[in-house]
């Protein structure tokens, strides 16, 4: 059976599991990391800010999924490392505004919790550079939307916002001419598809 929504006990484990898969990923990441400079912490820096993330939900048992989101956005923004954490803070910020009131996630909260994140780490941003995670994030929400209309499916939804945001962070390195130098994707995209995934 498919999952038709996502409650707060659920994203709560949604949410670890994906701190913990880009724990898993974070010397791969941290390797990829050429802009905005070369200093090799994309990773460590976004695992950083998860962890502050799960701190503040790891002891709750919220069953609203935006209340829980919520918390779990105070976390991110309480321990945002580095340019990457900072813009996946805004990410979740945006989420949890997106689906405000929401008990319960379902297809459509979600592709609007996705868009209304990228939204806002786009005005959380000065210069907004394409070929970021900016990039991956808008262009996974917008396909999210897309599919949301296809199907009432809240995991149909995030596969296909997971598929655009692959496609999209194999195009950064064609975007971006540091990455283009370096041969690389963007960390901080790879890094937010980890944490989809």
């Amino acid at each position: 059976m498919s999952q038709q929504s996502i409650d707060g006990l659920l994203l709560k484990e949604m949410i670890i599991a994906g701190a913990n898969l880009l724990e898993q990923n974070r010397e791969a990441i941290d390797a990829l990391n050429v802009f905005p400079v070369p200093d090799g912490d994309t990773g460590t820096n976004m695992s950083l800010t998860m962890k502050s993330t799960v701190k503040e939900i790891a002891a709750v048992d919220e069953h609203s999924a935006s209340k829980l989101l919520s918390m779990a956005a105070r976390g991110a923004l309480k321990g945002a490392r580095g340019n990457s954490g900072v813009i996946l803070s805004q990410i979740l910020r945006g989420f949890a505004r997106g689906i405000d009131g929401a008990e319960t996630i379902d297809a459509e909260t979600f592709a609007k919790g996705l868009e209304s994140g990228a939204k806002t780490a786009y005005k959380a941003v000065m210069k907004p550079r394409e070929g970021t995670i900016l990039t991956v994030s808008r262009l996974a929400a917008d396909r999210a939307m897309a599919a949301s209309a296809e199907k009432n499916s809240v995991e149909y939804v995030i596969e296909q916002a997971i598929a655009q945001g692959e496609e999209t962070l194999r195009q950064t390195v064609d975007m971006n001419p540091v990455l283009k130098k370096a041969g690389v994707v963007d960390a901080g995209g790879k890094g937010f598809l980890v944490i989809l995934k």
